[in-house]
């Protein structure tokens, strides 16, 4: 097999399609596009070597956090790999476990509150709903299509992802609210969130929706994206059951130490539990 020392778009398109064939997510496949384009636009024609792979990784780790370098390194080692360069491959960088999060990254449940009321307030009705649906079952927002005029009538959805299948449970207030705007709406069947033209609503969509209500309501923009709605529900589930398991398949995670990321408590929170001990006379 010929050595490839130039790798490019074509090869790029093969490497999406065989992610196609391993049945991949939609939202897995357009990041490794993005993440494999970024890789050749800095390799520019030149010849393919590790040296010049490590050079990439030094730019993304002065330009990105950890975990997004580590997340990018991971899609161009995958497709180095598919591309028979295995020899020019990089370890990730290692990260010793976190204990607390950034209380800065963190949405507060009196801030998710105070997002509902301004778009309640404002008459975003639709925004209103989509917040406490993904919030309210702690879905990803790429499974929010899945939320089906048919679904809120069962009162559960079924959503097949990264091979597996699992059921989301709509609380029983949700599908109260839910039901009643299916009904003002005229919704006859499918998705219940889409645009003007039928289309479910997107992730950029939704993301900037989110983004223009949280500077009218006053809450850090970089805490308010639909991801951080995913980790308000799994907090806050775990606070109150103290089930990690269960959470774990509430989330769709295969691995428990995926949902333990989403448990990290902030320092201050960290900093009282540790000073309530009791330990110090």
């Amino acid at each position: 097999m010929k050595l490839i020392s130039k790798p490019g778009k074509g090869h790029l398109q093969g490497f999406l399609g065989y992610l196609r064939d391993q049945e991949k997510s939609l939202h897995t496949i357009e990041k490794y596009q993005r993440d494999c384009q970024k890789f050749l636009e800095f390799c520019a024609g030149q010849a393919l070597c590790k040296d010049l792979v490590i050079s990439y990784k030094e730019q993304l780790k002065a330009e990105y956090r950890t975990v997004s370098v580590n997340s990018m390194l991971a899609a161009v080692n995958h497709f180095l790999c598919y591309i028979g360069r295995e020899d020019c491959r990089v370890q990730q960088i290692k990260v010793q476990r976190r204990i607390f999060c950034d209380e800065k990254e963190e949405l507060t449940k009196q801030e998710y509150q105070r997002l509902l009321q301004t778009a309640k307030k404002a008459g975003k009705r639709r925004l209103f709903l989509v917040l406490q649906t993904i919030c309210g079952t702690g879905i990803r927002v790429s499974e929010l299509q899945h939320i089906t005029v048919e679904a809120v009538k069962r009162g559960r959805a079924v959503v097949e992802c990264k091979n597996k299948q699992r059921v989301i449970l709509i609380p029983e207030k949700l599908k109260a609210i839910l039901t009643q705007f299916i009904r003002d709406k005229g919704i006859k069947k499918g998705p219940v969130f889409t645009d003007k033209g039928g289309v479910p609503l997107n992730r950029t969509k939704i993301w900037r929706l989110m983004k223009r209500l949280s500077i009218a309501a006053g809450v850090d923009t970089a805490k308010v994206f639909p991801h951080n709605l995913r980790h308000l529900f799994a907090r806050t589930f775990y606070a109150a059951q103290h089930d990690i398991a269960r959470l774990a398949d509430l989330l769709g995670h295969s691995s428990i130490e995926t949902t333990r990321i989403y448990m990290l408590t902030t320092f201050r929170e960290c900093f009282h539990q540790i000073s309530n001990l009791g330990l110090i006379v």
